[in-house]
């Protein structure tokens, strides 16, 4: 429409005077606890199991993982950065330590999957340190720009729109809708386009929500490629006031139902501060909708590697610091 994508159910973006002054009040008025007071730690990687064929995975906070699946080294959208900005001296640092040193310890990345161009998921710093140990991208249609600007080579780059299906080595990858928007400017909104993406494996079926707010696509992904063993769904940075771009965590356990998942992990938290709750809220509020739903929640650490065939990780509430 007009030049820019759009979502498959209408969404409300505007902001009346009155709510901005309420962003505005809030944002200078923020509490401590919207981060942790000392810093995040992270746990020891275990380069064994992460460089193993065995189907795996490992979080490096909000929603940046390494999957390992059919013998492949997968990266979910690769921000190892500092700052989520354009610029590096405005906007929330990362709660642990710089990670963009971990990617010179990575093993050969065989694609990376992108899920939209913001900054919390698109990092140029994170993407310039791995073209050179990168096979393939996987983006959603628009997004190869991006790429291209940065010295992505072209032939190394997919470009797909919701509902595109492709075998890849062994894997089966589609891109799925989301509700959310896009734009890294003042002046390109949603020039691209976002997406989930389901990537189906021999021993493990994954899907990742990419950011999005509840919608009956959910429910749709499921009856087009579930059940799922895995899903990671975002549930972070939530407010009523952009409750059209983001879930409430509660809705990201209904997210996981719809979409016939058995195991799930919340995402988009433990990294950053773009929203007003506390920063440990959003696994806290998971953790009882799930519990409430008889769904299986996993909340591993932050660096901490999952085996995927027995996904039985105890809750720990490492986060209460």
């Amino acid at each position: 429409m007009d030049g820019q994508f759009v979502n498959e159910h209408e969404i409300d973006m505007g902001m009346d005077v009155a709510t901005m002054f309420s962003l505005l009040r809030d944002w200078v008025s923020r509490d401590e606890d919207r981060h942790p007071l000392d810093g995040l730690p992270v746990s020891s990687f275990d380069w064994e199991k992460i460089r193993s064929e065995e189907d795996s995975l490992t979080w490096f906070g909000h929603s940046n993982f390494l999957l390992s699946i059919n013998g492949k080294k997968i990266l979910i959208d690769p921000m190892f950065g500092d700052v989520a900005s354009p610029v590096s001296f405005v906007g929330s640092t990362r709660f642990s330590d710089d990670l963009l040193h971990v990617i010179d310890e990575l093993p050969p990345i065989d694609a990376v999957f992108i899920t939209h161009d913001h900054y919390d998921h698109l990092d140029y710093p994170s993407i310039v340190e791995l073209i050179d140990k990168v096979e393939h991208f996987f983006v959603p249609l628009g997004v190869d720009a991006h790429l291209l600007e940065w010295g992505v080579q072209s032939e190394n780059i997919t470009a797909l729109n919701w509902w595109d299906e492709v075998e890849w080595d062994g894997l089966t990858i589609a891109s799925v809708p989301a509700q959310h928007y896009s734009g890294r400017g003042l002046w390109d909104r949603n020039q691209t386009l976002w997406s989930g993406w389901v990537i189906l494996g021999e021993q493990t079926r994954l899907f990742t929500s990419g950011d999005s707010s509840y919608g009956p696509h959910f429910g749709q992904i499921g009856e087009a490629y579930g059940p799922f063993d895995l899903t990671l769904i975002e549930g972070g940075q939530y407010d009523e006031r952009w409750s059209y771009s983001h879930m409430f965590p509660e809705e990201s356990v209904q997210a996981h139902i719809d979409v016939n998942g058995e195991t799930m992990m919340l995402m988009h938290w433990g990294a950053f501060t773009l929203a007003y709750h506390g920063w440990s809220e959003p696994v806290e509020r998971a953790l009882l909708a799930a519990e409430e739903q008889d769904v299986h929640l996993i909340a591993p650490k932050i660096g901490e590697t999952v085996d995927l065939e027995m996904l039985d990780v105890p809750i720990s509430t490492w986060w209460d610091l």
